[in-house]
Parts: structure tokens; sequence; C-alpha cells
């Protein structure tokens, strides 16, 4: 079941994608995967910056194309939910995903996978997935949608 959270949400800066991913941080926990989808470009590391501002985490938040995946652990005096921050954009698929043993962090932290849909799904029943574009205006729009498998 998909369940589109609100409509599509113009983002026309930076901050107001950071300032989205906070408020999403606000309602996920232990255990929770964030799927983001876009193009290059698209704000999806900057919509993970809001997500780590929103958790408390430490560090700085950079794409993690890369090094395919960082923690960041929580501040002291923060929620305590850690924040796992993957590229799936270099993997070969989901085989490879599956080497990063992912499904041991989602229990502990917030596992959000850029490039990851169409991969990262298997990885939980549930998610959110956070479609971003960007138009030829240069205003970013997203749209949030949970997903739950039909058991």
């Amino acid at each position: 079941m998909t369940e589109e959270l609100e409509p599509e949400l113009e983002l026309p800066g930076p901050a107001d994608t950071e300032a989205l991913g906070e408020r999403l941080a606000a309602s996920l926990g232990p255990g929770d995967l964030v799927v983001l989808s876009g193009p290059l470009g698209a704000g999806k590391t900057v919509l993970v910056k809001g997500l780590a501002r929103g958790l408390g985490v430490a560090g700085p938040v950079t794409s993690p194309t890369f090094v395919i995946a960082r923690e960041h652990r929580p501040l002291p005096g923060s929620r305590g939910v850690p924040l796992v921050h993957v590229d799936a954009y270099r993997l070969g698929g989901a085989a490879e995903l599956d080497d990063l043993d992912l499904d041991t962090d989602l229990g502990e932290a917030v596992v959000a996978v850029e490039w990851g849909e169409g991969v990262a799904e298997r990885l939980s029943g549930r998610h959110l997935l956070v479609r971003l574009h960007r138009r030829p205006d240069d205003v970013r729009t997203a749209t949030v949608h949970r997903v739950e498998e039909a058991r």
C-alpha cells in the first residue's frame, strides 16, 4: 500500500529542502527506512542534512557516493537515534546492498538511502519514499509517500 502523505511540495531553495528533512525526522525513529529518489542535483543529500539536524546527530552530512555509507552518531542531549546515510548509486544492485548489512543497522538507526528506489525497499516492509525533482527553473519539488507491504 502506498499513501501520499501530502501533495507535491515546492522547495524554492536548499533551506526549504533541509526543512522538509527536519520535519520528516520528527516522526522517525530506530528501524525507519527513508528511500530517496531523484536525479543528480535534485536535493537528496540536502534533505538528509535536514534529517540529521532533526535527529540531532554528529558530523557534517556529505554525499557518501565514494564511501557508500556513513554512520552519524547521536549528539549528547539529542533524541539518541543514529543516522546511517547510504548512497546506492554505485552499487550493482540488491546483492551489493545486502553486503552492507543495513538490515542490522535498521534495528537501531534511521537509514536513509539515496538512489534507493527499486533497490532499498527490500530492507524493510515499510518505508518513506521521498521523490525529489528539479524543475527547469531550478526549483525542487518533493512528494512523500508512506509505503507498507501488504501482509
